[in-house]
């Protein structure tokens, strides 16, 4: 078994080796917490989810680390803007954003640091950088010397003589218009703490080399995060990390967007869709899928249609799913491993739309299977179907779905006692046989959004697609 993951360092896909033997540690970019989480932002979190339970099927234990960013220029122009405390604007948009990677059924971190509880881990490594040359104080502000880190620009594959280094107000005191800072002087009725250089608050960039150093060390796996970070904030976190002294990550993996109109989702672009108010329109585990099974370095073209699409598609697998849980007359167990085609898609680059479809294609056995009634064979193809959709989190019968409420489970009860009296009344009409009444019956059920569908165990129904 090899698995084998798209370096963006490299530019090539690299056979993956962990460092330690067994286990796998990951540093990923988590939440800037200005606004609420759009489907754009959850992507990230579901991408490194499935690899993260692909690595833990594989037998591998993994050490997962996703941050929090709860300061910085963004958060202090909105605190600005809405009159609230700084503090108060990050720990509503945090629980938002665990609220959604929650409802989309991403497993919780081994650890989530937030930037404010690591200011010490910071001052340590600005201490270290300035010790060493590669960092120096200016106005209050601590600014990182690119031209003394000589591997400087290499992640995003820059010329230093063309680099636009982006800078925000109040950085002076540069000696290099390319240098960033990791520190900024505090500014009136801005938070800030104290250091050996004056009162400030942190960079963006410093927050996460401090706290990658922090939970895993010198050296590890995986450092995973947008296409957008490539520049300038996983480069200036290399340059940091490395100039202290850390071999910091051995494996760079970064996912794709999520657009509209050809224009990556965005807040600043008005056009995101905020996951909060897209769960009270769409099944949770239906979004999992339709943002989870593309390949992590496709983009995602946002659309109501494809929703639509991947809705009916996953309908497909639960209705399968139900119907042989039914026959078979209790859970089905899922399979001990996965079908060898599955696997080695999701070995190679974690190849979702190939694994997903081995997964469509078993269902179609299966589907097979139930109409020869041949209980035995639908009954081993759910258990291979359930192992595969638990690796991509699509288990229906996991209890995280189980549970599922947004479309009403409350009143589930209610509606499906109502929709067998009108059944008992349509079976009646064909024990009689007067099709026509019985057709009618079907028919006005299915303008209900309703799906009637006739098994050896009696009429069954479900919930269309929209």
């Amino acid at each position: 078994m090899t698995i084998r993951l798209y370096d963006t360092s490299a530019r090539q896909i690299r056979d993956f080796t962990p460092l330690q033997p067994g286990c796998v540690s990951i540093y990923l970019c988590g939440a800037t917490v200005q606004a609420a989480p759009h489907i754009g932002h959850i992507r990230s979190g579901l991408n490194f989810d499935i690899m993260r339970r692909w690595f833990e099927y594989r037998g591998l234990a993994v050490t997962f680390i996703r941050n929090v960013t709860d300061i910085d220029d963004k958060i202090i122009t909105k605190s600005a803007e809405q009159g609230r405390p700084w503090w108060s604007i990050g720990y509503d948009n945090e629980r938002a954003f665990t609220d959604g990677y929650r409802a989309l059924g991403c497993l919780p971190p081994t650890y989530e640091p937030r930037a404010t509880g690591h200011i010490t881990e910071m001052v340590e490594m600005m201490r270290g950088l300035i010790e060493r040359g590669h960092a120096y104080e200016a106005d209050g502000n601590v600014y990182f010397a690119v031209t003394s880190f000589p591997e400087y620009l290499r992640l995003s594959n820059q010329e230093l003589d063309n680099l636009l280094q982006p800078s925000a107000e109040g950085e002076t005191g540069k000696r290099d218009p390319r240098d960033f800072a990791m520190w900024k002087a505090a500014k009136p009725g801005e938070p800030s703490w104290e250091t050996p250089w004056g009162r400030g608050r942190p960079g963006w960039h410093l927050e996460c080399s401090a706290m990658a150093h922090k939970y895993l060390g010198s050296a590890f796996d995986i450092h995973g995060g947008g296409l957008d970070l490539i520049f300038p904030h996983h480069e200036n976190e290399i340059a940091q990390a490395k100039a202290y002294g850390d071999e910091f990550a051995r494996y760079w993996v970064h996912n794709a967007w999520v657009t509209m109109s050809g224009e990556k989702m965005s807040k600043s672009l008005g056009n995101s869709v905020l996951v909060s108010e897209m769960v009270k329109r769409w099944r949770p585990i239906v979004l999992r899928y339709y943002l989870g099974t593309p390949h992590y370095r496709s983009m995602i073209e946002y659309s109501e249609e494809a929703l639509r699409e991947a809705e009916s598609a996953f309908a497909r697998i639960e209705g399968f799913v139900q119907r042989v849980t039914e026959m078979a007359g209790g859970v089905v167990e899922p399979a001990a491993e996965v079908p060898p085609a599955f696997a080695e898609a999701m070995d190679d680059d974690l190849g979702v739309p190939q694994a997903l479809a081995v997964v469509h294609t078993t269902v179609r056995q299966g589907n097979s299977a139930l109409a020869a009634d041949d209980k035995e064979e639908a009954v081993a193809r759910l258990a291979e179907v359930r192992a595969m959709l638990g690796v991509l989190g699509l288990d229906p019968l996991d209890p995280h779905w189980a549970g599922e409420s947004d479309r009403g489970e409350d009143l589930h009860g209610v509606v499906d006692t109502l929709v067998r009296m009108v059944l008992d009344q349509r079976e009646a009409a064909r024990a009689r046989k007067d099709w026509p009444t019985a057709d009618a019956i079907r028919d006005q059920l299915g303008q209900s959004g309703l799906v009637v569908e006739d098994s050896p165990q009696g009429p069954r129904w479900s919930l269309g697609p929209r």
